[in-house]
């Protein structure tokens, strides 16, 4: 571990202001080796409606949703705050949420900190807030009328972050949410909260933000967050985690009509295609290994066909034999602790039921290793022999587990890739890009990666198809689910004033 002394902050940030909980305080643990890291404020119900209330009139009566050039200030103030503390956020990500150092210098911190708020930023100036669709004589009066489109900032944003990757969900929620000109009420989940009160204090300390705008409510009882779906002064959720959660949010807060973010589960697949260069295509196979499988997006179902399948397995079999879960902190780590005892229970109950449902456990237990007194760690796991209608190839573990089914054609692989309640991600692996390209085409999912890419960035849009969610994180498609749409017309012969 590099010599950084990380000062985790522990309080709230509550209408401008550094604030404790009224319910107390809650202890932080290292996944690694359950040590408690420090405690954080815990709020109480009382404590959200407060938040609430403030990111409400700071909406309703401050300039901050009309004020472009504040906004985009803020934003960059924020960006090179983060920076000026990027060491200490990167032991606190190591640290809390079990992530490998080698992940932070991709997706779990460098990548998103690169334009997540950069981007939305230039977006406040480049995006289409208003289009004119010209003159129409409109049947029902006969006059002949001007047409416009507008878009406006939604209101107030319930943000509620998983624990897996905290930093990147919430600087891709806060980014648009805030360029678009929402105030946010940030809701970390409970096991990774100090990531996120370090950037309520960056905000009180080192940026323009007005009071309220931004809210970071840090709370043990998960009811604290549901607050959010059921208030009326919250306009949208902004969500990302479990399809069984993103659920209830829909459900709680059809009676205030929320508008909606959903970035839910996943089961992807990647099928890798006969004329694919296997030694490279089966590289993919230790994709559900980075951050211990605790992924969304993670390639847990891997396709190969029957022609080619004991070649495949063979070389899976090689790359799993030579991965080990181990210490964080070490560079060359990929697959870390779980989150938590009960993820660690959870993903070895998935482990013993593929067992025990028939399919070849080829490498890895269903126990946790042997190797490690504390913490919560599951090994590398590698199933054969699995038929798609098995719980461990259609249910989402979020552990470091792969499943290896066999297909017939191209016809099959597609089928058995689409037959998932799931339709977050998926990867294709060929030696001819047309035919990628096709395939891909073809498959019931958001995000895909041909030839072992990933399109990853805060302008391309991330999201799923079917219980996979409803809406897109990054790009102008996320940015623009953060306004509200507005038709305007009036008398076209007003033009020449309004022009004047």
């Amino acid at each position: 571990m590099p010599d950084v002394n990380v000062t985790s902050e522990s309080r709230m940030l509550i209408d401008g202001k550094l604030v404790d909980g009224e319910a107390g305080t809650f202890i932080n643990v290292n996944p690694a080796n359950e040590e408690v890291l420090g405690e954080v404020a815990d709020a109480s119900r009382a404590d959200m409606q407060r938040a609430i209330d403030a990111a409400r009139r700071a909406f309703d009566e401050t300039d901050w949703s009309t004020n472009g050039e504040l906004r985009k200030r803020c934003l960059l103030q924020l960006h090179e705050a983060i920076e000026g503390e990027l060491a200490e956020l990167r032991e606190e990500l190591i640290l809390e949420a079990g992530a490998p150092r080698a992940v932070t210098y991709g997706p779990q911190l460098d990548a998103p900190l690169e334009d997540g708020l950069k981007y939305p930023a230039r977006l406040i100036d480049e995006f289409t807030w208003e289009t004119d669709l010209g003159d129409k004589v409109v049947s029902v009066t006969g006059v002949n009328t001007r047409r416009k489109v507008w878009h406006e900032p939604v209101g107030v944003v319930g943000a509620i972050v998983p624990w897996n990757f905290p930093f990147e969900v919430t600087v891709n929620k806060l980014g648009p949410a805030l360029a678009a000109g929402n105030t946010v009420v940030l809701k970390p989940a409970p096991n990774t909260p100090f990531n996120a009160t370090r950037l309520g204090r960056l905000i009180a300390e080192k940026t323009d933000f007005p009071a309220g705008v931004v809210n970071v409510v840090t709370a043990s009882d998960h009811f604290v967050g549901e607050e959010l779906t059921i208030s009326p002064k919250v306009d949208m959720i902004s969500f990302t985690g479990s399809t069984v959660v993103g659920k209830r949010i829909m459900e709680k807060g059809a009676a205030t009509m929320k508008r909606l973010f959903l970035e839910l589960g996943g089961k992807s697949a990647t099928i890798v295609l006969e004329d694919a260069d296997f030694n490279t295509a089966c590289l993919i196979g230790i994709g559900p290994l980075m951050h211990a499988g605790q992924g969304c997006a993670a390639p847990t179902r891997m396709l190969l066909p029957r022609s080619r399948y004991d070649e495949g397995v063979a070389l899976l079999k090689a790359l799993y034999e030579n991965m080990r879960a181990a210490d964080p902190q070490d560079p060359g780590t990929i697959c870390g602790p779980v989150i938590s005892g009960r993820q660690q229970a959870r993903i070895l109950g998935y482990i013993q039921r593929g067992v025990d449902e028939g399919a070849t456990l080829l490498v890895g237990s269903t126990e946790a290793p042997k190797e490690f007194d504390k913490g919560f760690w599951v090994s590398p796991t590698l199933f054969t022999d699995v038929d798609n209608s098995m719980t461990i190839a259609q249910e989402e573990i979020f552990g470091p587990v792969l499943v290896v089914i066999p297909y017939e054609d191209e016809e099959d692989a597609i089928r058995i890739a689409n037959d998932s309640v799931y339709g977050l991600a998926g990867n294709v692996m060929s030696s001819s890009l047309d035919r990628s390209l096709a395939v891909a085409r073809r498959l019931r999912a958001g995000f895909i990666g041909l030839n072992g890419t990933a399109g990853y960035g805060a302008d391309t849009p991330f999201g799923g198809y079917k219980d996979s969610g409803v809406g897109r994180q990054n790009g102008i498609v996320g940015f623009s689910q953060y306004t509200e749409v507005k038709s305007v017309a009036y008398p076209a012969d007003e033009r020449l004033r309004e022009e004047q």
